[in-house]
């Protein structure tokens, strides 16, 4: 019976990490978004890791697969366990923070494939340490299923394999893409919230200070605010999150009016989104303006989407010599259409029908 649930653990396990890492490894940079949000200031306020957040991903994916792989062939499995069992303390410990503090709404567990909420994924976690303890303390029933020689050559395999995926993916598209702006998407129908769905219920919450301190005060209880209290805030506290389409915060504005229902209503038009110019690769910014004759000579409407601010805007389009349309847009929102900075998409009366990662802008179907 011990070997059984001890081989059991240890499929449940290694399968575990190996699919996590997987859907993960697909997306890094997505992954690395994550992690941004821990060490914000907000959460861990370590900016100085900031900088270094793809890295960290990589490796973070790149050794739930490799491990997953190492457990399942038997490799090395004192190594393997024990730091199986440090990962996982430290998913936990990220999961708990982000349950009880109500910081991290959604750990990225799984990427975008599937979404957990903080408790859900901090309750899979505590699952999965249960089964690592059983490994730690049946180590010695973890036998290698393969000599010496072919269980480096599949370590190392999978190493490499991993690498390039991610490689890979960082400098083209996502193997798969999960997200809800993929090709095929049309965004008017995924942005609509249908008759029936439940609503949110939103309380109002003032902010007083009171003997110097900032205080939260419901409407109930501003009849009976201490003396010499003055008003700071106000802000909508959500008690129960109603329905929230798969796309929410996509917004186009253009000059200060909101445009997004017109551009989604032409037949062809070509989005460059940009989540922060600053940022953009020069060598892509280059190639727009032969881009946007290309695509108007065919009929596009073209214009680029960023979450970049007026000034910077208006350097963009001196040192690019920009003369097509720039829309504002939540920054989160377009780093959710697309990873790559920038990267183009093309939509038919709202609906995706390619996105191509500025590597790829001659394979752009014009």
């Amino acid at each position: 019976m011990k070997k059984i649930i001890t081989q059991f653990s240890r499929l449940f396990v290694g399968i575990l990490f190996i699919i996590s890492g997987l859907i993960k490894l697909n997306d890094p940079i997505g992954f690395s978004y994550k992690l941004d949000e821990y060490f914000s200031e907000a959460v861990f306020n370590m900016p100085f890791f900031v900088p270094y957040t793809l890295a960290i991903a990589l490796f973070l994916v790149i050794l739930e697969v490799v491990l997953g792989v190492m457990l399942l062939i038997g490799y090395k499995s004192k190594l393997t366990i024990w730091s199986l069992l440090l990962l996982v303390i430290l998913f936990t410990f990220l999961t708990f923070y982000s349950a009880y503090f109500d910081v991290v709404k959604d750990c990225g567990c799984f990427g975008d494939a599937l979404h957990l909420t903080p408790w859900q994924s901090f309750s899979k976690d505590i699952i999965l340490l249960f089964f690592i303890l059983i490994l730690i303390y049946n180590q010695k029933l973890i036998k290698p299923l393969f000599s010496n020689k072919i269980q480096n050559i599949l370590a190392f395999a999978s190493f490499v394999l991993c690498g390039f995926m991610g490689y890979w993916v960082i400098n083209h598209l996502p193997l798969k893409d999960f997200r809800p702006y993929k090709v095929g998407t049309n965004i008017k129908k995924t942005m609509e919230i249908p008759d029936n769905a439940p609503k949110s219920v939103v309380e109002m919450v003032f902010i007083y200070k009171v003997n110097g301190i900032d205080k939260e005060f419901t409407e109930k209880d501003l009849m009976s605010l201490p003396e010499g209290a003055t008003f700071v805030d106000r802000k909508d506290k959500v008690i129960v999150q109603g329905y929230l389409p798969p796309i929410h915060d996509f917004k186009l504005e253009l000059d200060g009016q909101d445009n997004t229902q017109l551009i989604l209503s032409k037949e062809k038009t070509l989005l460059i989104t940009a989540y922060d110019l600053e940022k953009a690769n020069p060598a892509a910014m280059q190639k727009l303006d032969e881009l946007y004759k290309k695509a108007t000579a065919k009929g596009f409407y073209v214009a680029m989407v960023t979450g970049s601010s007026n000034e910077v805007i208006a350097n963009a389009k001196k040192k690019y010599g920009i003369t097509f349309d720039i829309l504002f847009c939540d920054a989160i929102a377009i780093k959710t259409i697309e990873r790559a900075n920038p990267s183009f998409v093309l939509l038919h009366y709202g609906t995706v029908t390619q996105k191509v990662h500025y590597n790829d802008i001659d394979d752009l179907n014009l």
